[in-house]
């Protein structure tokens, strides 16, 4: 190692509304900060298309970046000097807290599901790649790139260091639930985090709560089941999201059926080849997806011109709950109707399910384990949370789902093919 863990000569400090200041001492991570690739997330939203349902939710993913760095130093702060925490580790975990995101791509989840990519393997080539973040990161030494990386990807062999960063209470969801919450005005999700940190425990595994810290921590699992069903998978935002996958799904079909653009997607071609690079995958942030979308709302084909208008305008889909019952009886009639009535069901026609599990216990051998919260009691063992909580034992392992039908009312209600309209209509609104 060189000159990888200086201090600064004076602390820098950013003012925040969440956590008010967020402090750096290192020069290391003021290094992190300031590079290109982390400097990009300040073009790309935390909240994707929410900023249509609640007009707030403009924060950015360097926003949130930051507070995740700053919850890390103030967990570090509490467990400096205790057993089973060695501060080797401090830099280790807030590099790892700073570049978390550093990967994901314009509107986030939307864009990986279009293009079948995936933000932790591009915050992987950031890390390791050709990038001002790994010559920074090498100063530590060739080899803490691959660790940072390791941690991200939760393959450290330290699960401490992961679980700080990822686990079901980690720095990340404790700035996102406050950060989001603050930005689209709710009240769900706040909780007090102070009381948290100051109960927090490091163990060889995980970090552990304190027994007395227990309602702290109901109120924090509370606060996030609220927030997903209030915020996260609000109707509005899937409509959004719907409309912004088939702009992209269309402009991947005009593009493969050599349609002449009036503005040439070049910023994708990568995407709809799969052939994208690291510089190319780079370059694309939400900046350069809404010029895109403002200029093909004058493009020749139909589809994509009103897909475009629909999202720069805000003219959405309606929705409609469903039961499997009725896709089961009706799907392949109403995709007809909407051909009949000349209206393509590929792109206005959608079914859209979201679901989450807002806490779960440990569960060998399922897919996605998940690392139980674990309650450290006066005696010095541990206790599954849900084993103590009647609260959290109520919605532990519900995996609670949503089902919505989104298509375009507006469209129903123009002159033409009345009587095919009309069934349509029957059968999404009774």
């Amino acid at each position: 190692m060189s000159n990888g863990n200086r201090q600064l000569k004076e602390e820098k400090v950013f003012k925040d509304p969440v956590h008010r200041y967020i402090h750096v001492r290192d020069e290391l991570i003021w290094d992190l900060i300031g590079t290109k690739e982390v400097q990009r997330l300040r073009r790309i939203r935390q909240l994707g298309t929410t900023f249509l349902t609640f007009h707030g939710a403009e924060h950015t993913r360097f926003n949130h970046s930051l507070g995740v760095y700053e919850i890390m130093r103030r967990i570090i702060d509490v467990f400096a000097d205790r057993p089973h925490w060695n501060d080797r580790d401090r830099l280790l975990c807030l590099a790892a807290a700073v570049l978390h995101d550093v990967g994901h791509g314009p509107f986030s989840h939307s864009f990986e599901k279009v293009f079948g990519s995936d933000h932790e393997e591009w915050t992987r080539q950031i890390v390791l790649g050709d990038t001002e973040v790994n010559e920074v990161l090498r100063r530590m030494g060739d080899h803490f790139p691959q660790e940072v990386s390791d941690v991200i990807e939760k393959t450290h062999s330290n699960k401490l260091v992961v679980s700080m960063i990822s686990s079901q209470i980690d720095a990340d969801r404790m700035d996102y639930l406050q950060r989001d919450a603050f930005y689209t005005g709710v009240s769900y999700g706040h909780f007090d985090m102070e009381r948290i940190l100051r109960v927090m425990r490091p163990t060889e595994d995980q970090a552990v709560i304190k027994y007395t810290g227990m309602h702290a921590i109901e109120d924090y699992i509370m606060s996030r089941y609220q927030m997903y069903w209030q915020v996260y998978f609000h109707p509005v935002t899937r409509s959004a999201e719907v409309i912004l996958s088939k702009v992209l799904r269309r402009v991947q079909h005009l593009y493969e059926s050599n349609y002449q653009f009036k503005l040439y997607p070049s910023h994708f071609t990568g995407f709809f080849d799969g052939s994208i690079s690291l510089e190319q995958y780079l370059k694309v942030d939400e900046s350069v997806v809404m010029f895109y979308f403002q200029m093909w709302q004058d493009e020749e084909d139909p589809i994509l011109q009103d897909l475009c208008q629909r999202f720069m305008n805000r003219r959405l889909f309606k929705y409609v709950e469903f039961d499997q019952h009725f896709i089961m009886n009706q799907w392949n009639d109403l995709q007809e109707l909407f051909r009949q009535a000349d209206i393509d069901p590929d792109y206005y026609l959608v079914i859209d399910f979201s679901s989450d599990l807002p806490y779960d216990f440990y569960r060998p051998g399922e897919e996605e384990e998940r690392v139980p919260i674990h309650l450290l009691r006066p005696d010095g063992k541990l206790r599954e949370l849900s084993r103590e909580s009647e609260l959290v034992e109520a919605i532990s392992g519900k995996k609670r789902t949503d089902q919505k039908v989104y298509f375009p009312q507006d469209l129903l209600e123009t002159p033409g093919h009345e009587q095919e309209k009309q069934r349509i209509k029957e059968i999404l609104l009774g």
